[in-house]
């Protein structure tokens, strides 16, 4: 048998990272089988579905290396309408599906109760096809449904307990249920690996293949992804666009990474691995059930090791989109022109060590591109103290003086004024580094400062000397 996995997602917004975590585990699962992945666009919610949501999947799976060309597929749900309907027509010529127009209220009348549910009402009516008549699977009054999971074991359902649910609706259309069972049967899927949400539904899809005569897939329910609260993650509560994450700064090797140890750890006390151990030692079996956490601050504290394990080089064009702006990613603050490629190649290496997402570049070295620095009110505020005013001209008069304009002569000078006016260094540079850089933080500021070069700092400094006046 070859093992056949498949994704199904839905057009109809931005690419959730769960998603991102089940399209990894299932992608990892059939190499490691030697079988095939298969992308199935799930596309029938024809109210809510965008082509655009569409190729966002496409460009979302090919940057957590998944790339188009070595799947199979896309294929659209919304090609397989013969087949649900088909499949719906078998069901209710076999005696296995009945049609029935009780309205909610109807049965809530009959059951005294707006939380049970269907009660059989239309079982032995025998009714027609018709406008407004749905069709209900009938489910076994007797025995129990075993579903074989690979992740939580042999979970049992009573079916008894399972309503006879709605498999299409009154205008002929599948729902999700019998829609979803039958391109699994059309695409020989054998393995269906995807979030514990869906465990509720598979002892009905179970009982849908069963009555299809087509032996069940092997089922792996994954742990359901939570906030920092325990409540599972919301796209419209939480962060969760695994785009959003993308043009933040985040790096694709950090964020698949970081989703795969979302109920899942490698070997030994470590979890930032190479891509090639998580393929190889993987197992899905070995998955936690239990809820996993997604801390973005544990995945920020990732990216930030990613980060500064790149070469220089590699930093340098990984940043790039930042510096020059894109489709997804704003352009920075400076004009094309003023960008000098030399100069941050020059602080590249300063500023790999210092932030944590690739976005954080720019107000790292948006000083270097600017004709004068964007200054931060609340840094100024902090950094302008009493006596502020002649620190900085004492600071200009001695660096217009320097023969040698380089880290360590500047960083001297400077010591040296503060040092005259009984402040230690650190107290010293704050509002020099604001008035050149507009910011009490950023990259080491001598080398800074000789990266800038002597006419641009004198000229800040005289700037900021003016605004203090």
């Amino acid at each position: 048998m070859t093992v056949r996995v498949r994704f199904a997602p839905s057009p109809t917004g931005m690419f959730h990272v769960g998603g991102a975590r089940s399209a990894l585990q299932n992608w990892i699962y059939a190499k490691q089988q030697g079988g095939v992945f298969v992308l199935r666009i799930e596309d029938t919610d024809a109210a809510r579905n965008k082509p655009e949501w569409t190729e966002g999947i496409l460009s979302a799976l090919d940057w957590i290396g998944i790339e188009r060309g070595s799947y199979e597929g896309p294929h659209f749900q919304s090609q397989y309408a013969g087949e649900h309907r088909a499949a719906a027509a078998r069901l209710h010529e076999s005696g296995r599906a009945y049609y029935c127009d009780c309205t909610r209220e109807a049965v809530q009348a009959r059951t005294g109760s707006q939380y049970q549910g269907y009660d059989g009402f239309c079982r032995d009516r025998g009714l027609p096809a018709g406008e407004g008549r749905a069709l209900r699977f009938r489910t076994p009054d007797e025995g129990e449904t075993v579903v074989v999971d690979l992740i939580r074991g042999e979970p049992t359902f009573e079916n008894k307990l399972i309503e006879d649910f709605v498999i299409a609706r009154g205008d002929g259309s599948p729902v999700f249920l019998l829609a979803n069972v039958v391109d699994d049967m059309a695409m020989g899927i054998t393995h269906v690996i995807r979030a514990e949400e869906h465990l509720p539904n598979t002892p009905k899809q179970q009982l849908l293949w069963d009555a299809l005569g087509v032996k069940p897939p092997i089922w792996a329910h994954v742990p359901v992804v939570v906030n920092e609260k325990r409540q599972k993650l919301s796209k419209r509560r939480d962060k969760v666009a695994l785009e959003a994450f993308r043009d933040e700064g985040y790096l694709a090797e950090a964020m698949r990474n970081y989703l795969m140890l979302l109920g899942w750890a490698p070997s030994g006390d470590r979890e930032i691995v190479p891509w090639s151990v998580i393929e190889e030692e993987y197992r899905l079996e070995e998955v936690n059930p239990s809820p996993a956490f997604f801390d973005e601050k544990k995945l920020r504290a990732f990216n930030g090791e990613y980060i500064r394990a790149l070469s220089v080089e590699e930093f340098v064009e990984a940043c790039r989109p930042w510096l020059t702006g894109t489709g997804t990613i704003a352009p920075p603050p400076w004009q094309p022109e003023e960008f000098d490629a030399d100069a941050f190649a020059a602080v590249a290496p300063l500023a790999q060590t210092r932030i944590a997402l690739l976005s954080e570049i720019v107000p790292n070295v948006d000083f270097l591109f600017l004709d004068a620095p964007l200054i931060d009110e609340a840094a100024w505020a902090k950094a302008m103290k009493e006596g502020s005013a002649e620190l900085l001209d004492a600071a200009t008069a001695a660096f217009e003086a320097l023969e040698s304009w380089d880290a360590e002569t500047l960083k001297s000078t400077l010591e040296a004024v503060g040092a005259e006016r009984g402040l230690k260094l650190g107290k010293a540079q704050a509002p020099v580094r604001v008035a050149v850089t507009g910011r009490t933080v950023g990259l080491p500021l001598f080398e800074s400062l000789e990266v800038l070069g002597r006419e641009r700092v004198l000229s800040r400094l005289r700037a900021a000397r003016v605004r203090l006046v």
